[in-house]
């Protein structure tokens, strides 16, 4: 029984990462967000990112990928995952709440044309629409990562991806899935650059 429901789920994966591959929105947000992603680090920019959950895994997981390397031996290129810092977190979270963990940071360390990349499966995540609005007032690129759910976001967003899975994992694959594809086209725009 667990076989097949591990054959289901696998089956059910390869199917939506096939819709997503097919998918020409999805396709031209994923070039979109590099082609920014690009621009500001060619500018000597940096790169924000945000998401709760899951999501701010992947937020860690493209940070890394960023500032250490995805495929190729290169220089580092500023990327920070807003996840991270427990203390900034806590005391964000404290005296301002928790929808405010993310806007604070980007309102401390975001200039203008840097990107802000925030991730909410269900494009409904009070923080991530909060960090959005402060990016886009204080002129980042702002560019958000969600489900079907979530196409509301576009009214914060330059630029958004918007994955087509019916759960909340089957998103997040396809964001992780996206995430390395941009990755990929930011390494072979930028790998020669000389630090």
């Amino acid at each position: 029984m667990s076989q097949d429901r591990i054959a289901a789920h696998l089956h059910n994966s390869l199917a939506a990462m096939t819709a997503a591959a097919n998918d020409q929105t999805l396709l031209s947000a994923s070039r979109a967000i590099a082609a920014a992603s690009i621009k500001a680090l060619r500018d000597g920019r940096k790169i924000l990112i945000a998401g709760n959950g899951g999501s701010a895994a992947d937020a860690q997981h493209i940070a890394a990928e960023i500032i250490g390397r995805y495929k190729q031996d290169r220089p580092a290129w500023p990327a920070i995952a807003l996840t991270t810092d427990t203390s900034a977190l806590t005391a964000i979270a404290n005296d301002y709440g928790f929808e405010r963990v993310f806007a604070r940071q980007v309102e401390g360390l975001g200039q203008r044309g840097d990107v802000f990349i925030g991730i909410t499966t269900s494009g409904r995540s009070p923080n991530i629409l909060a960090a959005l609005e402060i990016a886009r007032a204080r002129g980042l690129v702002t560019i958000g990562m969600t489900g079907p759910a979530g196409a509301s976001m576009a009214a914060l967003c330059d630029h958004l991806l918007i994955a087509p899975g019916a759960e909340t994992a089957l998103v997040q694959q396809i964001h992780l899935m996206a995430a390395h594809a941009i990755c990929d086209e930011i390494e072979c725009a930028l790998g020669a650059t000389k630090a």
